[in-house]
């Protein structure tokens, strides 16, 4: 700052003005310290300016997984929605691991973020301690968790998978089973495979067709991998749920080269609305969580909760309500 101040002819404290919106500087003294830093390359150290206000004008966020397209919506829709108020998001990812979750939480909080969001709604005693004791808002997403810490902007897995099943019993299927992945790392997975187990048995049927692909989060050639011991156990299954769109893919190509019809010998259904479940043949019937709304609405919470009104506010649930995508993969037995 003080070698900008010489390179425009002013004072240091001038300079420091002149980086802040709100504080006046007239536009030719301004100018021409903007000129004099983007000569000099220089970049204001925001977290030293932090220190007077308190605001280090970033959310820290967690994602279980960098290259999921679902995670990825959410945080573009989280982004745009935290634009309006100046705030950039601090991303990290937790690999679906409840230690790593823990151990970034820890070092984003003490960057002194002002919100902090997270992915699911279970976490480690301490990770959980750390939210707790933090002193800003803390978001929990896609889950509904029973004990929430602050605020919640997700839905109920279980909930959606219910949906799932009922659509394939509607379309006259009762021999089901849940492809799915380790219900230990993914809980959002295992509330997608209860909600299935729970459907199931309110409705008198089987729900034992269990098959575990792998640790989360799962791939197309897991998926694929899946399908083919699902089958070589129970060679009648007439429908198969997966726990998302790229292990239903996984399973629509392994019954590709089976030769097995999809839907006239076995109907697959996915979760998450990816892309390929769109564009693929048959396209894969599917659940949308809407992924970008989960983001957006966080980003509103946030920027409700850092309002000067913020103490009057109690709502402290935003429920986001998935829809069921019908495609071809599930037709009714009926139309075959």
């Amino acid at each position: 700052m003080a070698d900008v101040a010489r390179e425009a002819g002013v004072s240091p404290m001038t300079v420091s003005r002149a980086f802040k919106s709100d504080a006046y500087v007239n536009d030719e003294t301004r100018k021409a310290i903007l000129l004099a830093a983007d000569r000099l390359g220089y970049v204001m150290d925001s977290m030293a300016s932090g220190l007077s206000s308190r605001k280090t004008g970033f959310v820290a966020a967690t994602i279980p997984s960098i290259n999921n397209a679902n995670f990825a919506d959410t945080v573009r829709g989280l982004t745009e929605g935290l634009q309006a108020r100046g705030l950039q998001v601090l991303l990290g990812y937790t690999n679906y691991n409840q230690e790593e979750e823990e151990r970034l939480v820890r070092q984003l909080l003490t960057r002194r973020p002002e919100a902090i969001v997270v992915t699911g709604g279970t976490h480690s005693g301490k990770c959980r301690t750390m939210l707790a004791n933090a002193g800003i808002p803390v978001i929990e997403t896609w889950d509904l968790p029973a004990d929430p810490i602050d605020s919640v902007v997700g839905f109920s897995n279980a909930d959606a998978s219910a949906m799932i099943v009922g659509h394939l019993v509607a379309t006259g299927r009762t021999k089901i089973a849940f492809l799915g992945g380790d219900a230990s790392r993914d809980t959002r997975g295992f509330d997608r495979r209860r909600g299935f187990v729970r459907e199931m048995e309110a409705r008198g049927l089987d729900a034992t067709r269990l098959v575990e692909a792998g640790p989360p989060p799962i791939s197309m050639r897991e998926g694929a991998d899946a399908l083919a011991r699902l089958m070589a156990r129970w060679p009648d299954t007439e429908a198969v749920m997966c726990v998302s769109d790229l292990a239903a893919f996984g399973a629509l190509t392994e019954c590709q080269r089976r030769g097995q019809d999809v839907p006239g010998k076995i109907a697959i259904a996915g979760f998450g609305a990816y892309e390929i479940s769109d564009i693929c043949v048959p396209p894969i019937t599917s659940i949308d969580p809407h992924c970008f709304q989960i983001g957006l609405l966080t980003a509103r919470r946030i920027i409700d909760l850092l309002s000067d009104d913020a103490a009057g506010q109690t709502e402290s649930l935003t429920l986001v309500e998935p829809g069921l995508l019908a495609r071809a993969s599930t037709l009714s037995k009926q139309t075959f």
